[in-house]
């Protein structure tokens, strides 16, 4: 049989979770594995958190706490908040942990033995009075293009462009404010130029298959030239460099992270009292390696890690990236820094799982950017879900129990029974080929056109009227929807799992002739303009 792994972006233990996280990567991931368990392949689900790097050490050291009981509290925030979600990891890691320090540090001595790292010395920012070398994040000033000041060392927020400590224009630590000098450094390299070759073969037998976005920036990047780039800090959080000459100096976060898909992995196959199951997943050259990300992300899963796996050599490269566009804000792009955000755990507060879900589906940046509109979101659950799929699940159920006392009526089949069965069978094999293009949009226009035909074949039937004068064909009519209603207990699993649960319990035996149809009460309460409004009046209070 076989094997898919599949993996969503570590995300970044240094906040919460935002609508946008959950659009680019997380959503689209779960439901692609949600749709391959229910076709009964063997897939591995794996995540954790991305848990190094200097805005952790950073809001750390703001609250005065270690930066590991930083990240175990955001670990366990955002691992509560996926649950709540329907985010289905088989494994939900972290990258501070014992095993993964382990096989990072055997990545890093592998490429090192093999010639694929070189030491060279530079010179950084170095704050005499905090006695540090500072990382890009420690250190502000203003911006040698737009001249704004509290620019930090690696963006300027003002005109976006990415930026070099050193560029900085009158740098002072974030630390402690004196004015840093540059010192003489030295860090370890990954000849990336060596790989240019490889990459561009492998690449080029991905044209097919993967996203035009993925493959033009990647052909863009390859063309300009792979500069070598530091794998090593001058940190004290992050896996330590596994050398005598590497004291005080830790792993780069972006070459430490993409190891922990790996780590994780090994953590999953560890807990199910089988050790070496991981590399099934990793070694075999049939296995298959999918990695959901934003575009943010493609450089490093694209170029650099897969130039990783080929100079330690023995992994599976990623068969497919399907990276997605970002998800904007009632027309502003989220900031994080500012707060401006809809986080996931607060939304879940107010709203269903199934409608975030469901919406997020429908506007998924796919190709191009997308974005999230409050009021759009409030329509998409009122007149789609609650009018389309929620009225006719309890209209149905509701006929079942008043005229046909809770039990599957007996089965009067005609033409158009038929076709509405020919409609389903239809509808799962144009689902299971959108979920396997990852399609998530395409997918909930399929499941809700179904729904549109449910409606409509009940409509047309009138069992209302027919239960008087020809109650066979009124007992076909509720036996037909219920089937519809089954088969979207099924059908809706990868994009609405709670409420395909609730589906699925209405038939606890089977569909047979009188059997036992449950009770299900409203899936979908409208959402009211008050609950609206005042989530449009926190983000208005947000931009100022």
């Amino acid at each position: 049989m076989e094997r898919t792994l599949v993996t969503a972006a570590l995300p970044y233990a240094n906040g919460p979770l935002h609508i946008g996280h959950i659009a680019g990567a997380y959503l689209p991931a779960d439901v692609y594995v949600r749709h391959c368990r229910a076709q009964k392949r063997d897939v591995v689900f794996i995540c954790g958190t991305d848990e190094h790097g200097v805005p952790i050490t950073l809001a750390a050291e703001k609250r005065n706490i270690t930066p590991k009981a930083f990240v175990d509290e955001v670990h366990n925030q955002m691992e509560t908040t996926f649950a709540r979600l329907g985010i289905s990891f088989d494994n939900f890691s972290g990258t501070a942990r014992p095993n993964h320090y382990a096989i990072t540090s055997d990545f890093f001595l592998t490429l090192d033995k093999k010639g694929y790292l070189e030491k060279k010395s530079l010179h950084q920012l170095y704050c005499r009075h905090c006695a540090r070398f500072l990382p890009d994040r420690y250190v502000e000033g203003s911006c040698p293009r737009c001249k704004q000041p509290g620019a930090r060392g690696d963006q300027c927020e003002k005109c976006g462009s990415d930026l070099d400590p050193t560029e900085l224009l009158s740098p002072l630590c974030k630390i402690c404010g004196q004015v840093p000098i540059l010192k003489e450094t030295f860090h370890w390299f990954l000849k990336l130029s060596v790989f240019e070759k490889p990459l561009t073969d492998w690449l080029e037998s991905k044209k097919a298959l993967w996203k035009e976005n993925v493959i033009h920036f990647c052909e863009g990047l390859l063309k300009a030239g792979l500069p070598d780039r530091a794998i090593t800090r001058d940190m004290e959080w992050g896996v330590p460099v596994p050398l005598p000459e590497g004291k005080g100096k830790v792993i780069y976060v972006w070459f430490d992270a993409p190891i922990g898909y790996i780590s994780a992995t090994q953590e999953w196959a560890a807990r199910k009292g089988e050790p070496d199951l991981w590399k099934k997943y990793w070694r075999d050259p049939d296995a298959r390696l999918i990695h959901f990300i934003g575009k943010d992300n493609i450089v490093f899963h694209s170029i650099m890690w897969p130039a990783v796996l080929m100079g330690v050599s023995g992994y599976v490269l990623p068969t497919h990236i399907p990276a997605n566009e970002f998800l904007n804000l009632e027309g502003e792009k989220v900031s994080t820094s500012r707060g401006y955000a809809i986080w996931v755990h607060e939304f879940l507060e107010d709203f269903q799982a199934d409608s975030l879900r469901y919406y997020l589906a429908s506007i998924a940046p796919e190709s191009k950017d997308a974005d999230f509109s409050l009021k759009e979101f409030q329509a998409a659950h009122n007149n789609e879900l609650a009018d389309i799929l929620g009225n006719f699940v309890n209209r149905t159920v509701t006929f079942a129990h008043k005229y046909f006392n809770g039990t599957m009526p007996s089965a009067a089949p005609d033409a158009e029974s038929e076709r509405i069965f020919i409609a389903i069978q239809k509808c799962t094999a144009d689902l299971a080929d959108a979920f396997d293009h990852f399609q998530v949009r395409k997918s909930c226009v399929l499941l809700l056109d179904l729904c549109r035909e449910a409606n409509k074949y009940f409509n047309d039937r009138a069992p209302w009227k027919s239960r008087k004068d020809n109650l066979p064909h009124c007992g076909e009519t509720v036996r037909v929807c219920l089937h519809l209603i089954h088969a979207l207990s099924t059908l809706c699993v990868p994009l609405l799992p709670f409420t395909a649960e609730k589906m699925a319990a209405l038939f606890p035996q089977s569909l047979a002739e009188g059997s036992p149809v449950g009770s299900v009460g409203i899936l979908f309460a409208k959402i009211e303009d008050e609950q609206i409004d005042k989530w449009i009046q926190i983000l208005r209070a947000l931009k100022k």
